[in-house]
């Protein structure tokens, strides 16, 4: 098992300032939403195209970044 998703809560959580959700699709690839400062973004992107979860095999990653007013997500979370 790659337990992708719980090493991502863990980690985004640790950054302490990330917030957002990771979810399983269908299609087997993995979305991450993320809002914070762009300092614990670049980390938390950085984390998840070069180590992720212990099982992992990044072979893709699509990084979209926009700038919000507003943070929407209080906390990480696993979505399913």
């Amino acid at each position: 098992m790659v337990f992708f998703r719980v090493y991502t809560q863990k980690f985004a959580r640790e950054l302490s300032d990330v917030s957002g959700f990771v979810r399983n699709l269908p299609d087997g690839r993995v979305e991450i939403l993320a809002e914070g400062s762009k300092e614990s973004l670049a980390k938390f992107v950085n984390w998840a195209q070069k180590k992720g979860s212990p099982g992992s095999r990044v072979t893709k990653t699509d990084v979209k970044w926009n700038e919000i007013k507003i943070r929407e997500y209080s906390g990480f979370q696993i979505t399913y």
